[in-house]
C-alpha cells in the first residue's frame, strides 16, 4: 500500500485541519459514486484507511515510526478478538472462584495514569564520531500533552463526566448462559474504553486524546567508543503519558558508517601502509593516517613484508572510560618495482652479487627481503 501521506497529498508534518480537508477533497474525487473509472473504489478505501491511521494521534505516531507494521497487534502476542466468547467466557469462569482480581480487573487498570510507550529512533553517525564522541540534533515525531487541554481531552470550561453506560465503573456486566451454568461476564465498557469518563465536548486542537503529535528537536549526546548496536537512552521523550502518567522513553540505535581506509577491531584500529623496497631494507619515518590527523612512524631497517607495527592509543577509546584508548596497528606491505632503469639493475646486480659471495663465504642462510628480491633460496 502507498504511503498514507502521500495518499492524502500532504506532508507529515500536517496539522488536523489540513489532514481533514485533504481527506475531503481526495474522498470527493475518488467516490465510487462519481468516479467510475476502475481502481477508483479501491484508491477511496485506501484514503479512508490513511485518514483513519492519520486522524488518531497514536496510531500516527505508531506509523510514523513502524509504518504499517505497527498498526497490528503486539509481535508475538495472539489476538484473542478473534476468539469470539470463548475469551470472555473463560475470564468470567475464573474470575468466578477467583474474586474481582481476574483479567477485567486487570484491563479496568487503564482508569489509572499509564506512561506513554517508548520509542525508537535510527541514527547512523560518521566513524570519527564514534571514536570521539559527539552531540547530535535530532528530530523525533512523537506525542505530548495538549498545551490546549492540559491533557484533559476537553474544551476550556468543560471536563470528562462520568460515564452513563458503566456508571464510572470502567466495566460492563452481562449474564451468559452456558453449558456449566449461567454467569455474569465482566467486560471493558465499550463507551468508554475501561476509563469510567467521556467527553461530551472535546478540546479541538487534539481531537478529545489529550497528546497531540509533534516533532520535537533534541540535543543527544553520543558518547566516545560507540560502535553500530549501541543504544542510548534518552529518559522521558518518548510518547507522553496519559491521565497523568509519565512520559516513556527514546531509545537511540547507532549505526556507525565504515571507513575507506581505517579497520575498528574491538579497542584497536586496524590499516596498512605502502612502502618501497628501499625504506624496508634501510628503514624510513613516514607519515600515517590515524583518527588523531597524520602521526609518524618508524620503519626499521629490514622490514619484512606482512610486518605489524603500533601505533600506541590511537585506537578507539573504551566506552565509559574515555581515557583508556586500544592501538593502531599498521601493516606493512612492500612495494617491488616493476621496471628499473640500468644505473639502478647496475647496482642492485652488483649489490646481489657482494650478497651472494659474502652468503657462500660465511655459510649464512639467505632469507628475508634480498633472498625474494634476487630469488634465493
Amino acid at each position: 500500500m502507498a504511503d498514507y501521506y502521500d495518499l492524502l497529498g500532504v506532508g507529515r508534518d500536517a496539522d488536523a485541519d489540513t489532514l481533514k480537508r485533504a481527506y475531503r477533497s481526495k474522498a470527493r474525487k475518488f467516490h465510487p459514486d462519481i468516479n467510475k473509472e476502475p481502481g477508483a473504489e479501491d484508491r477511496f478505501k485506501e484514503i479512508g484507511r490513511a485518514y483513519e491511521v492519520l486522524s488518531d494521534p497514536q496510531t500516527r505516531a505508531r506509523y510514523d515510526q513502524f509504518g504499517e507494521a505497527g498498526l497490528g497487534g503486539a509481535a508475538g502476542a495472539p489476538d484473542m478478538g478473534d476468539m469470539g466468547g470463548f475469551a470472555d467466557l473463560f475470564e468470567t469462569f475464573f474470575q468466578g472462584f477467583g474474586g474481582p482480581g481476574g483479567a477485567a480487573a486487570g484491563r479496568s487498570g487503564r482508569r489509572g495514569p499509564q506512561q506513554g510507550d517508548d520509542l525508537r529512533y535510527d541514527l547512523t553517525i560518521d566513524f570519527e564520531q564514534a571514536v570521539f564522541g559527539q552531540e547530535q540534533e535530532i528530530k523525533i515525531p512523537h506525542l505530548e500533552t495538549c498545551d490546549t487541554c492540559g491533557g484533559s481531552g476537553a474544551k476550556a470550561g468543560s471536563g470528562p463526566t462520568t460515564c452513563g453506560t458503566c456508571g464510572g465503573a470502567g466495566q460492563v456486566r452481562r449474564a451468559t448462559r452456558t453449558p456449566f451454568g449461567s454467569f455474569t461476564q465482566v467486560a471493558e465498557c465499550p463507551n468508554c474504553g475501561g476509563t469510567g469518563q467521556v467527553i461530551a465536548d472535546p478540546c479541538n486542537a487534539c481531537g478529545g486524546q489529550g497528546v497531540r503529535q509533534v516533532r520535537k528537536k533534541l540535543r543527544i549526546n553520543i558518547p566516545a567508543g560507540v560502535d553500530t548496536g549501541t543504544r542510548l537512552r534518552v529518559s522521558g521523550e518518548g510518547n507522553a503519558g496519559q491521565r497523568g502518567g509519565p512520559s516513556g522513553d527514546l531509545y537511540v540505535f547507532l549505526t556507525v558508517k565504515s571507513h575507506p581506509r581505517l579497520r575498528r577491531d574491538g579497542l584497536n584500529i586496524l590499516s596498512t601502509v605502502n612502502v618501497s623496497y628501499l625504506q624496508a631494507i634501510l628503514g624510513d619515518r613516514i607519515e600515517v593516517e590515524t583518527v588523531d590527523g597524520d602521526t609518524a612512524l618508524e620503519i626499521p631497517p629490514g622490514t619484512q613484508p606482512g610486518t605489524v607495527l603500533t601505533l600506541a592509543n590511537k585506537g578507539i577509546p573504551k566506552l565509559g572510560n574515555p581515557v583508556a584508548r586500544g592501538d593502531q596497528k599498521v601493516q606493512v606491505t612492500v612495494q617491488l618495482p616493476t621496471r628499473l632503469s640500468d644505473p639502478e639493475r647496475t647496482l642492485l646486480e652488483e649489490l646481489a652479487g657482494h650478497h651472494s659471495a659474502r652468503g657462500k663465504q660465511h655459510h649464512h642462510h639467505n632469507s628475508g627481503l634480498f633472498a625474494r628480491l634476487f630469488g634465493q633460496k
